[in-house]
C-alpha cells in the first residue's frame, strides 16, 4: 500500500543568528517525504516545480526511494521561493520574501496508478487543494493533514470540510488556540476534535507534542539539543516520521500512535541540527532507533517508593 505525500517543494533562503543558506531545498512535501522515507518505501510525491529546480535535489530525493512520477515540472516556470530570518531564540521569524511562482497555479493531479493509495499525508497547502486531492483518492484508509494560521483565518469553512475527511490533524499550539478561539490547549483540542477529526496532534516546539484521541491524551517530550541550526521544516519532518512509522507498522492502535508521535519528534530533532534538509539526508535506521530509545529513557521512570 502506497504512502502518498502532497504539498510544496521550494527553494529557501534562511538566515539565523548563526549562519545563512541561499536557494536551499525546502517545501512541506520535501521534508515529509525525506523523513518518512526511513520507514516506508517508496514514497510517492505530488507537487510542482519550475525548470530552475536543481537536478541534484531531484536526484537526492530519488536516492531516498521518493517516486517523482507525480511531480509536475513546468517548462519556463520558476520554483516557489521563500526567504526568512529567525530571531535569536529561534522560536520566531520574519518572512522576508514569498514568491509563489508555479505553485500559485498548482493543480494536484493524482496519477491513476496512485488513486488507490491508502495512506495519505496532506502537507500545508490550501484546504481547497487538499479537498481536490481527497476527491481523487478511492477509499483512503489513513489521512494525515497539516495546516497553518493563514488557512485557519482565510479558508476556515474549507478546512473544516477537510477535517471531516481526515484521521489525523497536526498543528502547533498557536494554531490550535487560533482555530478554537480558546487559550487552553485541552479545551482547544476538544473543540477541534468535535469538528470531525479523529486524532489531533498539537506540536509545542521545544516543549514536545500532545496527542489527543478517544479517551486518550499522550504527552511526548522534545529532544534536548545543545545546538539548533535551523528550525525550518521541523513540523513537516515530525509529520513525515509520524505517518512513515504508521505506514510501516500498518497499525493505528493507541500504542502505535504514541510510538509514531515519538518517532515524529525523533525525526524533527534530526532536521533542526542542520540547515535545510541536510539533517535528514544521511541518517541510518540504527541512528534513528538509538535516538528513539533516548526518548524512551527520558520519559520512563520507576514509580516504586
Amino acid at each position: 500500500m502506497s504512502l502518498l505525500v502532497v504539498g510544496s517543494l521550494g527553494l529557501d533562503t534562511v538566515a539565523t543568528p548563526f549562519n545563512k543558506v541561499e536557494d536551499a531545498l525546502g517545501g512541506s512535501s520535501t521534508y515529509i517525504s525525506l523523513s518518512a522515507s526511513y520507514f516506508s518505501a517508496p514514497i510517492h510525491i505530488i507537487g510542482v516545480v519550475g525548470e530552475d529546480f536543481p537536478k541534484n535535489y531531484l536526484q537526492m530525493m530519488e536516492s531516498h526511494n521518493i517516486n517523482l512520477e507525480g511531480l509536475q515540472i513546468v517548462k519556463g516556470g520558476k520554483t516557489f521561493r521563500w526567504s526568512g530570518k529567525y530571531h535569536y531564540d529561534l522560536n520566531s521569524r520574519d518572512t522576508l520574501l514569498t514568491e509563489l511562482n508555479v505553485f500559485e497555479k498548482f493543480n494536484p493531479v493524482i496519477p491513476p496508478a496512485l488513486r488507490q493509495s491508502k495512506y495519505i499525508c496532506l502537507g500545508n497547502i490550501d484546504p481547497e487543494l487538499q479537498l481536490k486531492v481527497l476527491d481523487q483518492i478511492e477509499n483512503p484508509y489513513f489521512v494525515v493533514c497539516d495546516t497553518m494560521n493563514y488557512w485557519i483565518e482565510r479558508k476556515r469553512d474549507a478546512l473544516v470540510k477537510v477535517l471531516k475527511r481526515t484521521d489525523v490533524l497536526i498543528i502547533n499550539d498557536s494554531e490550535a488556540r487560533l482555530f478554537a478561539h480558546e487559550p487552553n490547549l485541552i479545551k482547544a483540542a476538544k473543540f477541534i476534535r468535535e469538528l470531525g477529526v479523529k486524532i489531533l496532534i498539537i506540536k509545542k516546539g521545544e516543549h514536545g507534542a500532545l496527542l489527543f484521541g478517544e479517551d486518550m491524551i499522550f504527552s511526548s517530550p522534545a529532544y534536548p539539543l545543545e545546538m539548533i541550526q535551523d528550525p525550518t521544516g521541523a513540523g513537516d519532518s515530525f509529520a513525515g516520521g509520524f505517518v512513515g512509522y504508521i505506514h510501516k507498522a500498518q497499525d493505528i492502535s493507541p500504542d502505535c500512535l504514541k510510538r509514531a508521535v515519538v518517532y515524529g519528534s525523533t525525526m524533527a530533532s534530526f532536521c533542526v541540527e542542520q540547515f535545510s534538509t541536510k539533517g535528514l539526508e544521511n541518517l541510518s535506521y540504527l541512528r534513528i532507533q538509538d535516538r528513539f530509545r533516548d526518548f524512551l529513557t527520558m520519559s520512563r521512570f520507576n514509580d516504586s517508593e
